[in-house]
Formats: C-alpha cells, sequence, structure tokens
C-alpha cells in the first residue's frame, strides 16, 4: 500500500546500466509480493510446483536478480521484522481486502471472465513465513546478502542509503522518502514490457528514480512536512483525511506547519479525528527502529543449493535454469577474483 506521493515527487526515468555498480537496498517484503501478484496464469491462478506449492515468489526472484546482477548491480534484500502496533489496522484493511478480491476472483472465474479473473486474483496474494525463508534460502545460494530488520524493511533499506551503505532504496512504496531514503528506485522488479490492464496493448516500463532532497525543494517543505502531508493522505500507520488527496494535503501542510496546528485545522475544517496520534505517527518515520548491518558480501552462486531448491524441491526445469546459473556463475567468479586481487593491492 503505502503512501501516495506519486503526482508530487519529481521522477527521473533512468536505465538498469546507469546502476551499475551501485548498491540497491530492496524492500524484499514489497518485491516478492509483487512476484506473487504478477506471475500468474491466465485465469489467475499463481505459478506452483507439482505439488500444489506457490513459486512465483521463487521464480521471480531469482531470474530478477539475476538480470540485476548482469546488470552490475549489487542487490541486496532487506526483510521486515515485526510491525509497528500502529500497522495493525492496516494489516485487516488489507486481509479484508484480500478476501474480497478472492470471492471477486471466483466469481469472474465462473463466468468465464478470464481477464476479470486474473486482474482480482492479483489482489489476493500472501507471503507465508515458509515462502519467506525459502526466498532467505535461495538468496544465500546466489550469494546475495539479506537483511532481517527489526520492524519495517523499507525503514532500514532507507536509513542504510542515509548512512552511506547503498546507494537507493528499491521499493514501489513512496514511504522510503518518508523514512528519509535520500534516493529512491522503482520499477527494478518490474522492468520491461507489461501489457496494460483490459487493453490489447504493451508499454515499456524503465526504471525511475526519486531524489528526496529534489522533492523537497520542489514542494518547498521540510523532512517533517512531507511526512505530515503522508499522515492526511494516509499511511500504514494511520487512515487519511476522507477527500484531501495529495495536492490539497501540501496546501495544508504549507499553512499548518505543525502537528498541533494540523490536527487543530483539520478538526474544524472537515470534522475529523485521526485515528492513531500524528506525533506518534510523526517519530515512527523520523526515528525507526535500526540494525546495522554485518559488512554486505557478494559470494559465488551455490549451483548445487540452487538447484536442489528449485529444481528438486519444488520442479523447475533444470533445462530453463541453466543458462541463467552458468551466467551468474561466470560473473559471481569474476567478481570474487577482482575482489581478492583489491584486496591484494
Amino acid at each position: 500500500m503505502g503512501v501516495d506521493l506519486g503526482d508530487l515527487s519529481v521522477k527521473h526515468t533512468i536505465s538498469l546500466q546507469s546502476l551499475s555498480g551501485k548498491i540497491i537496498a530492496l524492500d524484499a517484503y514489497n518485491v516478492l509480493y509483487q512476484f506473487l501478484a504478477s506471475i500468474r496464469q491466465e485465469d489467475g491462478t499463481p505459478l506452483m510446483d507439482f505439488k500444489g506449492n506457490i513459486t512465483a515468489h521463487l521464480s521471480g526472484l531469482f531470474y530478477r536478480s539475476c538480470k540485476l546482477i548482469e546488470g552490475g548491480i549489487r542487490p541486496v534484500y532487506v526483510f521486515d521484522g515485526k510491525p509497528n502496533v500502529l500497522k495493525q489496522k492496516t494489516q485487516f484493511q488489507r486481509s479484508e481486502i484480500k478476501k474480497r478480491a478472492e470471492e471477486k476472483w471466483k466469481d469472474a472465474l465462473e463466468h468465464g471472465k478470464y481477464e476479470d479473473a486474473k486482474r482480482y486474483a492479483q489482489g489476493t496474494s500472501r507471503l507465508t513465513g515458509e515462502m519467506v525463508e525459502e526466498s532467505k534460502l535461495l538468496l544465500s545460494a546466489m550469494g546475495i546478502p539479506h537483511i532481517q530488520a527489526p520492524s519495517d524493511g523499507e525503514a532500514q533499506a532507507a536509513l542504510m542509503v542515509k548512512k552511506g551503505i547503498a546507494h537507493a532504496t528499491g521499493s514501489q512504496d513512496y514511504d522510503a522518502l518518508l523514512f528519509g531514503s535520500p534516493v529512491l528506485v522503482r520499477n527494478l522488479s518490474i522492468t520491461g514490457r507489461r501489457k496494460v490492464p483490459r487493453q490489447n496493448r504493451y508499454l515499456i516500463v524503465e526504471p525511475e528514480q526519486i531524489e528526496l532532497k529534489e522533492t523537497l525543494s520542489s514542494l518547498e517543505l521540510d523532512q517533517a512536512q512531507l511526512i505530515m502531508l503522508g499522515i492526511l493522505i494516509g499511511t500504514d500507520f494511520n487512515d487519511g483525511v476522507k477527500g484531501v488527496g495529495p495536492k490539497t494535503a501540501l496546501k495544508i501542510v504549507k499553512s499548518s506547519k505543525t502537528i498541533p496546528e494540523l490536527i487543530s485545522y483539520v478538526k474544524e475544517k472537515y470534522e475529523y479525528d485521526f485515528d492513531n496520534p500524528p506525533e506518534d505517527v510523526l517519530e515512527i518515520f523520523l526515528n525507526p527502529p535500526y540494525n546495522e548491518p554485518e559488512p554486505l558480501k557478494w559470494s559465488e552462486i551455490n549451483s548445487d543449493e540452487v538447484q536442489k531448491l528449485l529444481v528438486d524441491k519444488h520442479d523447475f526445469s533444470a533445462d530453463r535454469l541453466s543458462s541463467s546459473i552458468e551466467s551468474l556463475s561466470k560473473i559471481t567468479k569474476e567478481r570474487s577474483a577482482q575482489s581478492k586481487l583489491d584486496k591484494w593491492f
């Protein structure tokens, strides 16, 4: 979900090649949910092995990570930890949305409306603990580092960028900007040719980069005001004010520059009381929990472990995997050799 800053942020279309050599801290849950939603059959059924286990997240994670590494990018995946108590309502709402989507999916299938069925099915995706653990196993086998965040993975990634550990946060959500990530890169996991829903045409999705400093300057806001803007629209930690979109929210925070002023204005203008204290939400974004990670290391791919998980356990095609494994093995061996050479000198 996340906060909707799409119309207000300053975006720049970039290429994967422009990120070559850079470390990108990817919001793992965000990426995995995208794969679970998009990698489906024509009727919306998710990609599964012969035993009925969903494997879309593993397929997407493997092939997309290979593409990033082949492009010279050094990905590190950051996984969510324990959610903040203020996020419980959002999680319940998402669960209810999934239930309604499942009902619509089944109804569309019964009436033979397969395009609608696939669209509704995308909203039913669930990421289980087992899926998360297998994703971590796959990354380890591929030689890609992953980090366990204490709470929000996007917050951990944003702070890693602020501390200079990574170049950018990789996520579709704009929350990274509220968490203070100096750079946000979107569309990394969906770059390429994509069909336009309910239309017989395709478009090319390219990565886009958003720099926090540039966006704040264009909006004439500081970081706290940007968070206040998000609070008005709605975040994972609070409901937004009904009838207030991004542009209206921008006008409000420019006239109500403190939390008390914001609360007073919303109460008088919209007769609205925030479900969660805005002061608490502001604090979550300004000072989120953070774990200092160990030094990041990318190692050679363990092809045997990759095949054991994907081919032996989940029925992936060994022939299809072989070329990607061979390519990734060559790249990681070259990098490992170069790293050893650099250390020697």
